[in-house]
């Protein structure tokens, strides 16, 4: 199974590729995650991705795109993957397409969640998070006990400045820029599932879980 999930921040693709990638024992592929892990082990890839970040700059398609495909190469992929919000542009889809066909492979099926602006903003605008042990929360769908306090400690809660309605709409828009192109880029090649992300967690599981059976590894 080589899928791609894409969709706006807040439309839980994060939170099904987790289930996906336990339930079809494929890996999870998340830039921020190999970002992350390079810059931690100091690798060549990692340093110079450091480099940009510690200037606040946009990591170069050309320094992910190589850490995407050391990724690829690791035998943890041999049974499939979930690529997690990337690609995000067209030309990082054609990169990867690049990548994918010198292994002699390509992708299966790119999944496209689908939810409203108007239930992105209120699922973003109301998560809360505690800063001395991490436990998040959300104002409307998993509230804390006591008002804007943490359950386990007792600490007062905060709103990442990204999930800020002001800055949600900006994330929104730069989205909408950069990712409409890449949607049409993927139906145009007949790899692109339109899925609807509004339900609840476990029912957008359960029709993805539907869409993904004819690629399970055998």
């Amino acid at each position: 199974m080589r899928v791609v999930f894409l969709g706006a921040p807040g439309v839980g693709k994060g939170t099904q590729a987790d289930r996906i990638t336990t339930q079809y024992l494929v890996a999870k592929i998340s830039t921020g995650d190999l970002l992350r892990e390079a810059v931690r082990r100091q690798t060549t890839l990692g340093l110079e991705a450091k480099s940009y970040m510690d200037d606040g700059k946009l990591v170069p398609d050309a320094v992910v795109i190589g850490l995407v495909r050391e990724k690829l190469a690791d035998p943890v992929c041999a049974n499939g993957f979930v690529l997690d919000g990337f690609p995000r542009t067209v030309p990082q889809a054609e990169a990867l397409g690049s990548v994918l066909n010198s292994k002699g492979l390509a992708l299966d099926l790119v999944v496209n969640f689908e939810v409203s602006r108007e239930d992105i903003v209120r699922r973003l605008s109301g998560r809360r998070s505690c800063q001395k042990c991490q436990a998040t929360f959300h104002m409307d769908f998993a509230p804390p006990k006591v008002n804007e306090m943490c359950d386990r400690c007792e600490e007062p809660l905060v709103q990442r400045s990204d999930d800020r309605s002001d800055a949600i709409e900006m994330r929104l828009k730069v989205y909408d820029e950069q990712t409409a192109p890449l949607v049409r880029y993927y139906q145009e090649r007949g790899l692109l599932l339109p899925l609807d992300g509004s339900g609840t967690a476990n029912v957008v599981f359960q029709h993805l879980s539907q869409e993904l059976a004819p690629y399970r590894a055998v």
